[in-house]
């Protein structure tokens, strides 16, 4: 029916999203800067919620973990933990939003049940989107205000 093959469609593109922000914590380019010296010393230095990291021009990085959590500005924190609580969210929507497909015959079979599950999964896919965009869009903000104030 068209109900269900919208809700497989809707919760495979659930789970595309979710990938993505899976894919985006780990990744090394959250903030890029290039600093030009003279031809030979160009160097990148680029960062993400957990390293610091910087490139020469021949393309030699050295990384440093950010040692203490405490030590860390507030908006990396938090985005760290949003990005985290994000992930975790879609795990626990995905599970639900399988066992609440019309499609699948796991655990519940009244449709009533089902409808349950179904809608707390899609909401906290809806609410683990939100805290990513949240943790991004904070981070981004971030970065901008730095731009514009080096001070």
């Amino acid at each position: 029916s068209m109900s269900a093959a919208l809700e497989i469609i809707g919760f495979l593109l659930c789970l595309v999203g979710w990938a993505m922000i899976g894919a985006t914590l780990p990744h090394n380019y959250w903030k890029v800067s290039s600093i030009y010296g003279s031809v030979i010393t160009t160097s990148t230095l680029y960062e993400n919620l957990w390293k610091s990291c910087a490139e020469d021009s021949t393309g030699v990085s050295n990384c440093r973990v950010f040692d203490s959590m405490f030590a860390l500005p507030v908006h990396i924190q938090a985005c760290r933990a949003l990005i985290i609580v994000s992930i975790l969210l879609g795990f626990i929507a995905a599970v639900l939003s399988l066992l609440g497909l019309k499609c699948t015959n796991i655990g519940i079979s009244d449709e009533d049940g089902k409808m349950k599950f179904a809608v707390t999964g899609g909401f906290l896919f809806i609410l683990g989107g939100l805290s990513s965009m949240v943790a991004v869009s904070w981070y981004a903000a971030m970065i901008t205000a730095q731009f514009f104030d080096p001070l």
